[in-house]
């Protein structure tokens, strides 16, 4: 990709130490620190524009949230967005989120071992050459790297345009071990999902009218014991309407 950027992108980025990190490394293990709290961590990696991910900050207060990319000049227009959304909102400072340039190649060197609690992917790049499939970010050498940074409540939500790539991941979190659920071949078939924050791509190709591709990966311990009781719940529930006989009216 190639973004032709303003003039001083690097001494505006660099004004805004409160929101935009150059050097993550230096963070690994603190961002909790970092944030003046101990609530859950969320990064999104890729996060282009910064839609997502400033509209998921300003929706979910309680939530830290790490926008990540690899270029400046979407750090900037990130923080932009971060900013427009939270003076929405009535504040003049972006108190949950942090805009971050690095690159997933180096998960491991930013994040310390059960240090986030979810991971969004967001229309990552479908390096649809399968020479290029190490590189794809749902490839299980970066599944891997997502297990080791997520908590005992970590999980991976992951959302695509591209029916290829969704075919990759299905089988790559499969061959990982890791169990997924709502997965959605047509994620805004019925209805437009208000529910979940949309990114830039996305509401372009819905507009299309092209079908989005979406699953979430269950991955921490706890959360993994919370979704077999649900999922054991809800078998029980159906069971016992099953079970109901009618009876004909008088």
């Amino acid at each position: 990709m190639r973004l032709r950027g303003r003039k001083n992108i690097k001494e505006s980025l660099e004004r805004q130490p409160e929101l935009v990190v150059l050097e993550p490394q230096q963070w690994k293990g603190h961002w909790h620190e970092f944030f003046g709290n101990d609530r859950p961590i969320h990064v999104e990696l890729g996060m282009g524009k910064g839609q997502f991910i400033s509209r998921m900050s300003g929706n979910n207060p309680d939530i830290n949230y790490i926008g990540m990319d690899i270029y400046d000049e979407l750090l900037r227009r990130g923080s932009d967005k971060a900013r427009l959304v939270w003076q929405e909102l009535g504040q003049d400072r972006v108190p949950n989120l942090a805009l971050v340039r690095g690159n997933a190649e180096y998960l491991e060197l930013m994040f310390d071992q059960g240090e986030l609690a979810r991971i969004y992917l967001n229309f990552s790049d479908p390096w649809p050459k399968s020479k290029h499939g190490r590189r794809r970010l749902t490839h299980p050498r970066f599944l891997m790297k997502y297990k080791q940074a997520l908590d005992d409540y970590g999980e991976i939500h992951f959302k695509t345009d591209s029916l290829t790539l969704f075919e990759f991941s299905l089988n790559s979190f499969s061959e990982t071990g890791l169990q997924m659920r709502n997965i959605s071949l047509h994620l805004h078939r019925e209805r437009i999902r208000d529910d979940l924050v949309m990114t830039e791509y996305e509401t372009k190709f819905v507009g299309l009218g092209q079908p989005i591709y979406r699953l979430e990966a269950v991955i921490g311990e706890k959360a993994l014991h919370d979704y077999r009781i649900q999922v054991a719940e809800e078998r029980q529930a159906e069971s016992r309407r099953g079970g109901v006989k009618e009876t004909a009216p008088e």
